[in-house]
């Protein structure tokens, strides 16, 4: 007993006590915002450079949804772009993804759309099916880590389940591949109603680098509405984890 005390002395205090206020490293890729007008050429050297198409011209702005956060863009035009370490970028209507110049506010989901079944049904305890529709293991780890010793999402009563059939929804990562297709349909066939939808990381929102390949295929997100739209490449654990106690409103 005095060797387990000894160690947890030394290890100290693991676990991340506040989850809605815990504050990243000064380093960490998260929420971007632009400064003042972006010149017309500055603009077009920009979107031209961008590996996934984030960037729009006019008006300037960018897409957080197919932005693979690799900053080249702000390198370039250090002046007008700079991607803050904040981590509030989960939200529900799928516009809010797209920033825009002098637009400094952190991204949360829109009461207003949130389904009311969602709210009365899963606001104290939250089953979900993690699918990795081809995704490349990077946002399946970080979602693993919401559940670690660090952050501790049960805390809240949202946790991942092996089985469909005891989730209340399914959580995508990946562009979804078409030999995915088939599986992720079946899976959230199996989940009871109502069922959530939740898209984690740029694959899944945009399809990502892979959103003009031939093996992709994303009929699955036009049959079914959105529940939450989760960026990151991969996503952070503080982005998922209070993205999904935003949308079922936990305070």
């Amino acid at each position: 007993m005095i060797r387990s005390i000894r160690i947890l002395r030394q290890h100290g205090v693991q676990y991340v006590p506040n989850l809605r206020t815990a504050e990243l490293n000064p380093l960490f890729r998260g929420r971007p915002v632009i400064k003042g007008e972006v010149p017309a050429e500055l603009a077009t050297h920009l979107a031209k450079m961008c590996p996934s198409e984030a960037i729009e011209i006019a008006p300037f702005s960018i897409d957080l949804g197919k932005c693979v956060f690799c900053r080249e863009c702000e390198f370039a035009a250090p002046e007008n772009i700079r991607f803050t370490n904040d981590w509030h970028m989960a939200t529900n209507n799928r516009e809010n993804l797209i920033v825009k110049a002098d637009h400094d506010n952190p991204v949360i989901p829109d009461p207003d759309l949130v389904r009311k079944e969602i709210r009365n049904l899963f606001r104290r305890s939250l089953k979900l099916r993690q699918v990795s529709a081809g995704g490349d293991a990077s946002n399946e780890m970080e979602l693993n880590a919401a559940g670690n010793v660090n952050f501790d999402m049960g805390r809240y009563g949202i946790e991942f389940v092996a089985s469909p059939r005891h989730a209340d929804g399914v959580v995508i990562t990946g562009p979804i591949t078409e030999n995915m297709a088939e599986a992720l349909q079946i899976c959230f066939d199996a989940t009871p109603k109502p069922s959530l939808v939740i898209l984690c990381g740029t694959d899944a929102i945009s399809g990502g680098l892979f959103q003009e390949s031939n093996a992709v295929k994303r009929s699955f997100l036009i049959r079914h509405p959105i529940d939450l739209y989760v960026p990151g490449n991969p996503v952070h654990p503080l982005t998922f984890i209070n993205g999904v106690l935003d949308l079922i409103g936990r305070k």
